[in-house]
């Protein structure tokens, strides 16, 4: 479907919709006066384009095009002024304006920005193509409106990157598009070619750059390549601030610069003839990581005819929660039409609810298409699937089979061939797939809701209290779903800022000869998020875990002594996931659903990605205790209350199932923020344990028993913290009879039968938990 829009979460006017206002922001030969040309030779909306430097009035007649002119007496270019004169006449004519000016720092555009309004929406479009490539376009064209070519351009492109400033929403734009190649550039059209008067786009930030992109070398001698000044890894993570470099002062004084250029606060550098000038801009080559999002229709209300009012309040109580745990991701209601009635209800109940709408909203359009039509990145869709997850049948299934092709099929059949009411089955994408390549979506997640329709299987014969139960499952088991995707994909973005982190510290230092050794990512983690299936015990309701990994990855890569942290804190950058058990255990009330016990010290809940039949988490409820590194005689109490708490637990599964054995501890370089007791049985017999760095977490010297470590700081005031390096990557053996196996499957299938005795250090000083009848081979 060619027309999308957007539409908020708040009562909007039927009719004509709002004018636009969209800022180019790039270097001259960027190609911002290509891109509004294109929209508006292809648009059906009335646009004009106001350009500073244009000396002529009019365009061709077949276009509904209005420059803006200078003074016609004497032909210099307009002032920023007379832009603005010109926009504001335009939209009082009910046009939308393009600001065809490079707008390359915060300053430039403030006063445009300020014709936002209400009824006039601010969106920016941003050219952040190769300084070399913007270089070349300019000294090699002819006739340019502004007289900006040959030779003297190159300088004049220079200088003006040095001062680039990348908008934020904050600045007050509704929308900001970032394109840092032609490919993005053609994906950024489409969006505004298709925009007719009654359509408008989604709000957000589109496209936009890693926080901490690198800096790409300069060019000059006209292209030519020079080496970068020592200071440059200052600025590396500064993307949004001008870059601080040494510039030169263009020695041709009589050309006339299209926008007020002021120097940069660097130190000034002249050339002399023709001296190589260093630029500095960001690398095009870092890939572009948006806020996570989750596109899903709306499921059952269709084909399977459930009520439509109900629905909508089922989805929005399913987005409320979600919301409230997950702060860096977002959902979005998708349907087709633009008189979709479940979409008309969730907006206005949204609206009534003060649901964020950053953190949701509706959109019209293709599901299939959202990136290419409708300028959306979503990194995962849902699909409502039949019961076969077969292609077929129509509408969304049909439409999402067919796009992502016979892959989606095969990935499907290799983790189920059937799917219950109320389940999700998340189904990573190959990235041949048209929907990874074209529209950036990783997961496909299918999910099936309940059935009112008596011509489809497993009706339930308008049993609306049956299927409202069922219903609220399927939007927990997709919402869990896409937290599990959202949770894999930020721990390898966590592990991308620790290898940085390490290796910018062992620079700093001059460590030489100690190389640092950081475990490579895996870049098929994500992959390895398979169905999540919702398993929540009727006593016991799992929330957040530690992520697939629950450690840290190598800061140094040595065991030895000097490896051994003794009375020093660990400090590090929490993920907005990572801080999730943080989050539950400063506000319990907010998650007393999820919860099994809180209290004024401690709350315990079930470990979302067990690693065992039975693993609770016990998290402390002081703040400032991010993990056993903060923790001092001080504290002493507080961790043997945590360890009574776990006691008891055990002792209350023990008595369930006699065959348990238990072991609780702490991991020494957790990867979730606030100081949390694992309470774990022994028999790791779990679809969550999938690796080494899983299974040397718990069975290794990583993994602290909970008796020593209260025993360690009454003695010496501090526990003694390894990080994972060597620990994590060892083989793997069994941790009983203590046998090497290749691999996790066959390590699995040896302790699921091995009937050795545990070691005799696990089996003093009550380090394991076991069953009386089981206690006679150990020591006191």
């Amino acid at each position: 479907m060619d027309e999308m829009e957007c539409e908020p979460t708040s009562k909007e006017e039927e009719g004509q919709g709002k004018p636009i206002v969209v800022l180019l922001v790039g270097a001259p030969g960027s190609g911002k006066s290509t891109f509004c040309e294109d929209v508006i030779r292809s648009s059906t909306r009335p646009w004009v384009r106001v350009c500073q430097e244009l000396k002529r009035i009019g365009g061709p007649s077949n276009c509904n095009w209005q420059f803006w002119h200078d003074t016609i007496g004497n032909g210099k270019a307009g002032t920023k002024s007379q832009c603005l004169n010109s926009a504001m006449s335009a939209l009082k004519d009910g046009k939308s304006v393009f600001i065809d000016r490079c707008n390359l720092d915060r300053e430039q555009r403030a006063e445009f920005v300020k014709l936002g309004t209400p009824q006039v929406e601010i969106h920016a479009v941003v050219l952040d193509l190769p300084a070399k490539l913007c270089i070349s376009r300019s000294v090699k064209r002819t006739g340019h409106e502004g007289n900006l070519q040959g030779g003297k351009a190159a300088a004049v492109v220079n200088r003006m990157l040095q001062k680039k400033e990348l908008p934020k929403l904050s600045e007050g734009f509704h929308r900001i598009t970032f394109c840092q190649n032609d490919s993005d550039v053609k994906a950024a059209l489409n969006p505004y070619t298709s925009l007719s008067q009654l359509d408008s786009l989604p709000s957000g930030c589109f496209g936009q750059k890693n926080p901490d992109t690198k800096i790409q070398l300069g060019i000059m001698k006209f292209l030519k390549k020079v080496d970068a000044p020592v200071d440059v890894g200052a600025d590396v993570n500064c993307t949004n601030q001008p870059l601080s470099t040494q510039i030169t002062k263009e020695k041709d004084s009589c050309f006339k610069q299209p926008e007020d250029i002021s120097p940069s606060s660097g130190a000034a550098k002249k050339i002399k003839g023709d001296e190589d000038i260093v630029d500095h801009t960001v690398d095009e080559n870092v890939s572009s990581k948006d806020i996570p999002t989750l596109a899903f229709p709306s499921i059952s209300t269709a084909d399977f005819q459930f009520k439509h009012e109900t629905a909508a309040d089922i989805i929005l109580e399913k987005v409320e929660e979600f919301v409230n745990k997950v702060a860096n991701a977002r959902l979005v209601l998708v349907d087709l039409s633009h008189g979709s009635k479940i979409l008309s209800l969730v907006r206005a109940k949204a609206a009534e609810r003060n649901i964020d709408s950053n953190k949701f909203f509706t959109f019209v359009g293709d599901i299939t298409r959202l990136y290419s039509k409708g300028g959306l990145r979503c990194n995962a869709i849902a699909n409502a699937a039949n019961w076969r997850l077969k292609p077929g049948g129509g509408g969304t299934n049909a439409a999402i089979f067919s796009a992502a092709g016979p892959e989606l099929e095969v990935e499907t059949k290799r983790r189920a061939t059937s799917l219950i009411p109320g389940k999700a089955l998340v189904v990573p994408l190959p990235s041949t797939t048209p929907l990874f390549s074209r529209e950036g979506v990783t997961h496909v997640i299918h999910v099936l809701g309940p059935n009112m329709n008596p011509q489809r299987p497993n009706c339930l014969n308008n049993d609306y209290v049956k299927g409202s139960k069922v219903l609220r499952e399927a939007y927990t088991s997709l919402f869990e779903g896409f937290a599990s995707i959202v949770n894999a994909q930020g721990n390898l973005l966590e592990e991308s800022s620790e290898k940085l982190r390490s290796e910018v510290s062992v620079s700093q230092d001059h460590f030489k000869g100690n190389h640092i050794k950081n475990v490579p990512i895996n870049d098929q983690k994500i992959k390895r998020v398979g169905a999540y299936e919702s398993e929540r015990s009727k006593k016991c309701k799992g929330f957040q875990d530690e992520p697939e990994s629950d450690c840290a990855e190598s800061r140094d890569g040595r065991e030895n002594l000097n490896n051994e942290k003794i009375g020093k804190s660990m400090t590090k950058n929490w993920g907005s996931w990572a801080q999730s058990l943080y989050r539950i255990a400063m506000h319990p009330e907010k998650h007393k659903d999820n919860l099994i016990e809180i209290s004024d010290d401690v709350v315990v809940l079930n470990d979302l990605y067990p690693k065992a039949r039975r693993h609770l988490l016990v998290l402390a409820r002081s703040e400032g205790l991010d993990c056993l590194a903060d923790v001092g005689r001080e504290h002493l109490q507080l961790l043997r209350t945590m360890h009574t708490v776990g006691v008891k637990w055990a002792e209350k599964f023990i008595c369930e199932d006699e065959l348990l054995v238990f072991r609780l501890g702490y991991h020494s370089a957790p990867s979730m923020q606030q100081l949390h007791l694992h309470v774990i049985s022994q028999d790791f017999n779990s679809k969550h344990l999938r690796n080494k760095k899983h299974w040397n977490s718990f069975n290794s010297a990583f993994f602290l028993d909970s008796v020593d470590v209260i025993e360690e700081i009454t003695n010496n005031g501090r526990a003694t913290v390894r990080d994972g390096g060597n620990l994590l990557s060892m083989e793997l053996r069994c941790h009983r009879c203590r046998s090497a196996h290749p691999n996790i499957p066959r390590l699995k299938s040896h302790i699921s039968n091995c009937q050795a005795s545990f070691p005799s250090f696990l089996l003093r000083k009550g380090r394991l938990l076991l069953a009386p009848s089981s206690k006679s081979g150990s020591d006191s």
